[in-house]
């Protein structure tokens, strides 16, 4: 089946990012016709400055192929290296109702904290719908937070089909694929990690870095010898997502029946996220080394998208008259 997801370049990689979308690219991308892409276009709402931008998309294209994205499995590209991107968000705005937008959920969260109501932001799922109706898309693997984006994607594509389809539709309507046991994954603060938020824990962060980070998680102010709730614990529910099923049973064991303080738990969960991404740093160090080899990647990745979005543009086009 034919795969789509993307992600931005806004900042560094976090461990939100690998357990919500990034571990799902890496299986999806074998046995499976993959795209993957850097959504620089879409981090134009907020990030304003123009080198930091092409630095953020080299660094996740290093992030992704260092995670274990194989570009000989899956086409690895940049949102910007396919103009037929923003012309098919072009046709599908002709088509979208102002309040489809207007209630789209991601869009008032963001203007409540601050970001400011611009037209980008405010069409950010017409543009989403083109980046996944533009490769003919099977199953999109989202978080539970995009669910509604896919589904404005879906209506949009339905009512370009009922308008212009003539009988024969012009876009695939895609799925949703949701991991059943996907973890949400608190940040430091204990409300979602983001990077809207700044609580998160990136991925490639040297291990002091990480163990810094991890001290901040916050937590209540029971002793040692007091007795824990795990499952009301964001810290548990982080160290359960790296630490071993033995090692989980017994730090839960002694949560329960008191005897463990949150400064182990935070130390060891700093050492089990080292741990974990230390062969991905390694690699990293060699694609951040050669940034040629990244380059190639990123041409040939672009050639393909290419390819496969053209059709797709065509039979739009064709179906508006506009070709």
């Amino acid at each position: 089946m034919r795969v789509l997801s993307g992600i931005q370049p806004s900042g560094g990689l976090h461990i939100g990012n690998y357990f919500g979308a990034i571990r799902q690219y890496l299986a999806l991308q074998h046995g499976n016709d993959a795209f993957y892409f850097v959504a620089d276009y879409h981090a134009l709402t907020s990030v304003r400055d123009a080198d930091r931008l092409r630095r953020a998309v080299f660094d996740v294209l290093a992030d992704l192929l260092a995670l274990g994205l194989d570009p000989e499995e899956a086409t690895l590209f940049v949102q910007s290296d396919v103009p037929e991107t923003t012309e098919l968000a072009w046709l599908l705005s002709s088509v979208t109702p102002m309040g489809w937008l207007e209630k789209c959920v991601s869009y008032k969260d963001k203007v409540a904290q601050g970001i400011p109501a611009e037209h980008g932001l405010f069409a950010y799922p017409v543009l989403q719908a083109a980046d996944i109706l533009l490769y003919d898309a099977d199953v999109v693997p989202v978080g539970q937070d995009q669910k509604q984006h896919l589904e404005v994607t879906r209506d949009i594509a339905e009512r370009f089909n009922n308008v212009y389809g003539r009988g024969e539709p012009v876009f695939r309507l895609p799925e949703p694929y949701i991991l059943e046991t996907a973890a949400v994954v608190p940040g430091l603060d204990g409300r979602k990690m983001s990077k809207s938020y700044e609580n998160t824990i990136e991925i490639f962060d040297e291990p002091k870095a990480i163990l810094k980070k991890c001290k901040r998680i916050v937590t209540d102010s029971r002793p040692v010898e007091e007795p824990k709730d795990p499952e009301g614990d964001n810290l548990f529910q982080l160290f359960k997502l790296f630490a071993p099923a033995d090692e989980r049973t017994e730090v839960e064991r002694r949560y329960r029946a008191g005897g463990i303080g949150y400064g182990e738990v935070k130390t060891r969960l700093a050492e089990h996220i080292a741990a974990h991404f230390a062969p991905a740093r390694a690699r990293r160090a060699e694609w951040v080394a050669h940034p040629a080899r990244v380059s190639e990647v990123r041409a040939a990745g672009a050639e393909q998208a290419r390819r496969a979005a053209r059709v797709v543009l065509d039979r739009a086009r064709a179906a508006c008259g506009v070709a």
